[in-house]
């Protein structure tokens, strides 16, 4: 496993990140102990998680593993966790208001078992509070010495830049982190939330880089899937999710694609995923999930994949995404364009 440096801050991170999603739920104890050993092990450091995973079960059970273990594994651990959603009945359980990231935060850090988090994400927009008082707050968890870093999630392009051309004008801490939705087959971010990042270089996060599965290799068209499959599990949002991407024939392109590219570089199409988007423009690195320790072992091996060049470009081409003409298409990159020397880019090559 390679390291990076967090974006804006001094410290280094694995170029791969472990997330804890079904830590608690999906995968027991003694089995989510054996992949945060391993990760640990392996030179992994960035552990991600959320207050609302599995209703807090899942900060409780990593608060378990920082208890069990001698602190130096525990020490070498970058933590990360969300607040925003609802965790609660009551109304004020929701939402980036200081009255619930504050206790939000310390709630985490009980179940955490901690005295403070790494990074602190917001996890998703909140439309009703002022992001000024979101701000106001987040600056105070860092000085309190709860926080040491700030971080959004699944924010768009034009709400990561009003944050944090807010913070900058209030003089207050800024974010260093991005967690977005990307894999080779959800590329839509690079029209702005990627320009975005670069521009106030910000780290991405992303979450979901095996499109929940999909690029895993383990599905074949035309053909049900498994019962030891999300999309065969009987879940209706897996189901749903699934559905939805098997609809569309390029990502069965991109699937085919991925699978030539794993059996040339004598990897699995996971392996292959996992190193496309580890070495995207702006990503500090990808969150892996695992269920199983046998999932992580195979996950692990891409943090020190490096695809060819050939490679590379075929998955480029193959994922490429397909906008409209405007803002994104080739007219929109017109309007938006300018040449060095620009006295012969006359007004009829834009209309």
């Amino acid at each position: 496993m390679k390291y990076r440096t967090l974006p804006g801050t001094g410290i280094s991170v694995s170029n791969l990140a472990l997330g804890t999603m079904g830590f608690g739920t999906e995968t027991e104890q003694d089995d989510a102990f054996a992949i945060l050993d391993r990760f640990i092990e392996a030179n992994g450091n960035l552990v991600d998680t959320s207050n609302v995973y599995g209703g807090g079960a899942s900060e409780e059970l990593i608060g378990r593993w920082f208890a069990s273990r001698p602190a130096d594994v525990t020490e070498r651990v970058v933590l990360a966790t969300k607040a925003r959603f609802g965790t609660g009945p009551d109304t004020n359980e929701n939402g980036s208001s200081r009255r619930n990231l504050s206790r939000a935060l310390d709630a985490s850090l009980r179940r955490l078992g901690r005295d403070k988090v790494d990074l602190y994400q917001l996890h998703g927009w909140d439309p009703l509070t002022p992001i000024e008082e979101t701000l106001s707050f987040l600056d105070d968890a860092v000085h309190s010495g709860k926080v040491n870093y700030i971080g959004l999630s699944n924010f768009t392009g034009w709400q990561m830049q009003l944050v944090l051309s807010t913070a900058k004008a209030m003089g207050l801490q800024l974010p260093v982190t991005l967690q977005p939705q990307y894999s080779l087959v959800s590329r839509e971010i690079e029209f702005e939330i990627v320009p975005a990042a670069l521009h106030n270089g910000i780290g991405l996060l992303p979450w979901s880089p095996l499109a929940g599965g999909f690029l895993s290799g383990k599905y074949q068209r035309e053909q049900k899937a498994s019962r030891d499959t999300r999309a065969g599990s009987g879940n209706a949002m897996n189901e749903h999710i699934f559905g939805e991407l098997g609809a569309k024939d390029q990502n069965w392109a991109i699937l085919a694609a991925v699978r030539e590219v794993a059996a040339k570089q004598d990897a699995s199409p996971a392996q292959v995923a996992l190193s496309w988007i580890a070495n995207r423009p702006g990503v500090t690195a990808p969150i892996i999930g695992a269920r199983t320790l046998d999932q992580l072992e195979k996950n692990l091996v891409a943090g020190d994949l490096i695809l060819d060049e050939d490679a590379t470009i075929r998955l480029d081409k193959v994922s490429a995404p397909t906008p409209n003409d405007y803002p994104y298409g080739p007219f929109g990159e017109k309007q938006r364009g300018r040449y060095v020397d620009s006295s012969d880019q006359a007004i009829g090559e834009l209309f």
